[in-house]
């Protein structure tokens, strides 16, 4: 789901752009917002389980047959340290953000040396995650992102995780029903909202004018930081 959020937003720039250098996503934290939209605020969301979770039991009968809604609402959402990035849940996905970060700044400044970044990656990670590394594959070698030179990347899933909220409640607030229709496995409402009002401006804007005109502000913490409090204030499936 976070990689089709990708290409739904590329897929749906307008055509009238097609053949210019507006034909793409405005910014690598809006590219990150669709992505991030769609794996976590719909994907990990109750009616999106309520939906999914039928199909589960019914194609994996001996293994998921006990399986109860409320269960697997639970276990898409759980809450834990890990060393992974890309399987880290929401509330503790910003810390793997903020870890790579600073050691990239530290990198890009002459501060911190290439041999020291193991040992500096370890020591923080468990500064912040609470848990030790038990090795640099589930450490400092799992991202791609710096041996392929895209220093800087980082922080854009962090802004795609504001962002992302700041869209969703103004798509909510235009759609009073959208979620009655994941319950249905209906994703079209949402898809077209994004297209028109996100995806067809392509890069016609600056990002900050492009947030602004979806979400009616500028880029703020605030809903993000809501988001995260009314959803985990209570163990999710209570």
């Amino acid at each position: 789901m976070h990689e089709i959020g990708h290409g739904l937003y590329e897929r749906g720039v307008s055509p009238a752009l097609e053949r210019t250098p507006l034909a793409s996503g405005c910014s690598s934290a809006l590219h990150e917002s669709q992505s991030r939209l769609w794996e976590n605020v719909v994907g990990r969301s109750l009616p999106f389980c309520r939906w999914l979770h039928p199909y589960l039991v019914a194609a994996f009968p001996n293994t998921l047959g006990n399986l109860t809604l409320e269960r697997l609402h639970r276990a898409i959402n759980k809450v834990e340290p890990s060393y992974i990035r890309v399987d880290a849940d929401e509330v503790t996905y910003g810390m793997h953000i903020i870890l790579r970060f600073e050691l990239e700044r530290e990198l890009i400044a002459g501060t911190l040396s290439t041999a020291d970044l193991p040992e500096a990656w370890n020591a923080r990670f468990e500064e912040y995650l609470g848990i030790p590394v038990p090795d640099d594959r589930r450490g400092v070698l799992q991202d791609v992102h710096w041996s392929g030179g895209s220093f800087c990347y980082f922080p854009t899933y962090q802004l795609g995780n504001v962002m992302s909220v700041q869209i969703w409640e103004a798509a909510r607030a235009s759609l009073p029903d959208i979620e009655d229709r994941f319950e249905e496995g209906d994703f079209s409402e949402l898809g077209d909202w994004l297209r028109e009002n996100l995806y067809a401006l392509g890069r016609k804007y600056t990002p900050r004018e492009t947030l602004e005109r979806v979400a009616g502000a500028p880029l703020d913490p605030e809903p993000y930081l809501r988001y995260l409090r009314e959803k985990y204030a209570t163990p999710v499936g209570a």
